[in-house]
């Protein structure tokens, strides 16, 4: 694979060679990330050779073990077409938690090399092998036994997958937490005989195209793709690679994360994984998220954190960990009001009752038997799940539909209106018998949610269940038993059920000859739906603002009661201050407990009227903490901060002089935004007309949004009223944490706008952000922070066009080893990798100087100029944190 980068346009070129520099197998490199009050996450690069492909790895670990200073490993495995970078947050978290993390690029992704295998046991799963034995190796990770190390494995889809499969073929691995994943591949792809087209073109497109994969992978596909169905052939090399063909041998605990919004790898997947594996006489647990890869809300924190706790039961053996229910599906229980998303909430059984449990059985009506056709070509389709629309399955979950069936192509049958509400928890079933004029009958069957009225019905989650019926069954009639799909909604008494069987599904491929069908309900027709009684909701919990607005009023007064006495002990105003917005002295602040571990270090910088200053620095630079000191709701431990020549404690009067926007505004959803702005001010207690309403509005720009009720508006919106509500009285002083959250490019744009113009006017305004594109076309002076101590502060032209800085451009990769022994040149402060070469800080060394060194390490040089760009300046400060 070719990295090599060109050098930029107007660089003046000064050397060239056409040597390439080599990978260096197993070399690592350290960094440490902190963010404010946690432990220092240290990460370590590292890429390993295996069977001639290069694995891409990295490895985090944080604070201690056990009594021993062990910890257990766990693997981190990604999802189809992304990186180990996808799983990085997670990885840092689990450290945090006294794990040894290690994530890694799957071959083919990433900075890995290979074909793609789709988990190849004999590529993709001896990977995870090798990597267990890596682990096995390292002094800090808990060992079962010699080579054998106390590991999990947990991953998303394609990395869900590698979990369990790492499972069968490694007797190492001691537990699993696989999500929305497949445990047949050839069943997800080719259901009951059906080729699920649109996924599967996906799933190529996604890995790069066909080139990308193992030639006999993408033989396969366009193979199948050609004829319209799966021949014996695919399905044998798609089981040989599924969790399934080694199921037999799974028997770790297994927490099994499954979507309900996922056409690609529906419930039914997690069901056949949960039986296999629970009859190896492992411990299960099964939980059904709200969203799939379909989209929707995929409850990452919620799912991350059950995750942590299902290790920690089963590899820290903690037990008092709560590993949840052996059963919890997450159901829809209204519309927030704040923002207009579903609210969600949870049933939880002690046992997993499959599909089927509680079966109730309701008559089905209409003609008895019905004739309909396949349209020659398969066209027009019936339109059910969209793969990367997203948006529908949600929508069917909130009662709108969008399913589409043509009229002559389909068959229906439909129950009395229902008497009572009826939750559906597993797959509804019912027995049809089937007919074709010809030697080939496909069918979806689907079952709709009904309106009283009948001017609405409703497809959950957009799913159906394909059936292919050949040969002589097909010309003399076969009875089938139809399993819907697996889904929980509640059905309101007053709706009906209605059965679809349709010839055509645009997700899918059908016959492209036209055919005849003839469906026919025998004997006592009925549809039978699962109930799974055991499953019990919680009850909705209510909106923040009912117990979180007094919480908050009792919270205000005691802070003043507790800190009206240390107003009075502030230190005299400086007259020579009195025009300066900001300037703090030798700040520092430990962290909780730690006597000698910093937030904030020896922290000094002044800030005049009339800048936008910058705030950077990587995670656990100290940001946070320095701007929650300068609005007085934490003290520091040493130093000193002073507003307008005031000192700054908690309840100081110059901070009515000093606007605010951190981690958001709450506002009340069901009044409007200028209802909201004024119930502010008046909690201020200050004059009504000192508030300067209208100015702060031209400024924000919210125009006529502000008469709608909060509930309504974007998140654009409601960051403009925050920044709005920070801008009440036209304070002299404005700090902004990360204000462009959340928003897209345009919006993004609009925030600048409304920052240059608050300082347009002589204030001053202080935005700490991560977005370095904006900060160097919005603010006109830099405060660039590492590991809580101040690396540079000034104009950011000059921080830009320091002429100390050189990148460096070769012919091919750098590598952390020429990285770590360029930085140890005489005269060189620091070198650091980027996307375009190595970017090189001089102290005393010149650039003639330089690229002698280099050629004395063989490093093929392609050019060396200046930098320019405020990224690679910010990269250059702070070294390895970024």
């Amino acid at each position: 694979m070719d990295f090599r980068i060109p050098p930029r346009p107007g660089r003046r070129v000064l050397l060239s060679t056409a040597a390439a520099l080599a990978v260096l197998v197993g070399a690592g490199t350290w960094t440490a990330v902190a963010s404010d009050g946690q432990p220092a996450v240290h990460h370590e690069q590292r890429t390993m050779s295996v069977d001639g492909a290069k694995i891409d790895t990295s490895y985090f670990t944080a604070g201690g073990g056990d009594g021993d200073g062990k910890r257990p490993a766990v693997l981190l495995g990604h999802g189809f077409g992304g990186s180990k970078n996808d799983v990085k947050a997670q990885a840092k978290g689990l450290a945090r938690e006294g794990y040894a993390v290690l994530t890694w690029s799957a071959r083919g992704f990433g900075r890995s090399t290979g074909e793609v295998g789709l988990n190849d046991p004999d590529r993709e799963v001896k990977d995870v092998s090798k990597m267990i034995d890596w682990l096995a190796g390292r002094p800090e990770v808990r060992l079962d036994a010699a080579g054998d190390p106390r590991v999990g494995v947990s991953g998303s889809s394609y990395g869900g997958a590698i979990s369990l499969l790492a499972a069968g073929h490694d007797k190492r691995v001691d537990a699993v937490a696989p999500q929305i994943t497949y445990w047949n591949l050839a069943d997800a792809l080719f259901p009951d005989g059906v080729f699920k087209k649109l996924w599967a073109g996906i799933f190529i497109n996604t890995g790069g195209g066909c080139e990308k994969f193992e030639k006999r992978l993408c033989e396969m596909y366009e193979r199948v793709a050609v004829a319209g169905k799966p021949d014996a052939a695919a399905r044998d090399l798609l089981e040989a690679r599924s969790p399934s063909a080694v199921g037999d041998r799974i028997k770790v605990p297994a927490l099994i994360v499954q979507g309900q919004s996922d056409s690609l790898f529906p419930l039914g997947q997690a069901d056949a994984m949960a039986k296999a594996i629970g009859d190896n006489g492992a411990p299960v647990a099964v939980d059904w998220i709200s969203g799939g890869h379909d989209g929707g809300n995929r409850e990452t924190a919620r799912v991350e954190g059950r995750i942590t706790r299902w290790f920690d039961r089963y590899l820290k053996e903690d037990k008092g960990a709560d590993t949840g229910p052996a059963f919890r599906v997450t159901r829809t229980g209204g519309v927030d009001s704040t923002n207009g998303s579903a609210q969600l909430r949870g049933a939880s059984s002690d046992s997993y009752p499959g599909l089927g449990s509680g079966g109730k059985t309701l008559k089905l009506g209409g003609k008895r038997e019905q004739t309909f056709a396949n349209p020659a070509g398969a066209a027009p389709p019936a339109i059910s799940a969209v793969p990367g629309v997203g948006a529908l399955s949600q929508l069917s979950g909130l009662g709108v539909g969008l399913s589409l069936d043509f009229p002559g192509q389909n068959a229906r049958f439909e129950t009395a209106p229902l008497t009572s509400d009826l939750r559906i928890t597993g797959s509804p079933t019912v027995k049809a018998r089937v007919k074709s004029d010809g030697d080939d009958a496909v069918l979806f069957a689907k079952v709709y949610d009904v309106s009283a009225d009948g001017s609405q019905q409703v497809l959950p989650s957009q799913l159906v269940s394909p059936i292919r019926v050949i040969g002589s069954g097909a010309k003399d009639g076969a009875t089938v038993d139809l399993t819907l799909p697996a889904i929980d909604r509640e059905v309101r008494a007053g709706h009906r059920l209605r059965v679809v069987l349709a010839t055509t599904d645009l997700g899918y491929a059908s016959p492209v000859e036209p055919a005849k069908y003839t469906v026919s309900l025998e004997g006592d027709p009925a549809l039978t739906v699962p109930t799974a009684p055991g499953a019990k909701t919680q009850a909705t919990p209510l909106p923040w603002w009912v117990w979180g607005l007094p919480a908050a009023g009792l919270a205000v007064a005691v802070l003043l009661l507790l800190t009206a006495r240390r107003r009075t002990v502030a230190p005299a105003p400086d007259p020579a201050l009195a025009e300066v917005p900001l300037l703090i002295t030798d700040l520092a602040k430990r962290y909780a407990k730690s006597a000698d571990r910093y937030a904030v270090r020896d922290l000094s910088f002044r800030v005049e009227k009339g800048q936008v200053l910058g705030l950077l620095g990587p995670n656990g630079a100290g940001k946070t903490t320095t701007l929650r000191m300068l609005m007085g709701l934490i003290r520091p431990d040493s130093g000193e901060i002073r507003v307008f020549g005031q000192a700054i404690r908690p309840g100081s009067p110059v901070l009515s002089r000093v606007g605010s926007f951190v981690e958001g505004a709450g506002f009340l959803p069901h009044l409007t935004g200028r209802a909201n702005l004024d119930l502010y001010w008046q909690a201020t207690g200050r004059p009504t007309e000192d508030s300067h309403i209208e100015e702060a509005l031209k400024i924000a720009g919210l125009g006529d949004a502000l008469g709608r009720a909060v509930r309504t508006y974007s998140q654009g919106m409601r960051q403009r009223l925050a920044i709005a509500q920070a801008m009440l009285g036209m304070p002299d002083l404005l700090i902004l944490d990360e204000p462009t959250n959340g928003l897209d490019p345009p919006q993004i744009r609009e925030m600048r706008d409304v920052m240059i113009k608050y300082a347009a006017g002589g204030r001053t305004v202080i935005v700490s952000s991560h977005l370095l594109a904006e900060v160097e076309q919005t603010c006109t002076h830099l405060v660039v922070m590492d590991r809580g101590r101040l690396m540079q502060a000034g104009p950011v032209a000059e921080i830009t066009g320091g002429g100390d800085t050189l990148l460096v451009t070769v012919d091919g990769d750098v590598t952390d080893a020429v990285a770590g022994k360029v930085a140890a040149l005489p005269g060189i402060v620091s070198a650091v990798r980027t996307e375009e070469g190595l970017l090189v800080r001089l102290d005393g060394a010149s650039p003639s100087a330089l690229i002698g060194e280099l050629v004395r390490l063989d490093v093929p040089l392609t050019g060396v100029g200046p930098n320019r760009r405020l990224e690679d300046a910010f990269l250059t400060l702070i070294g390895g944190s970024a």
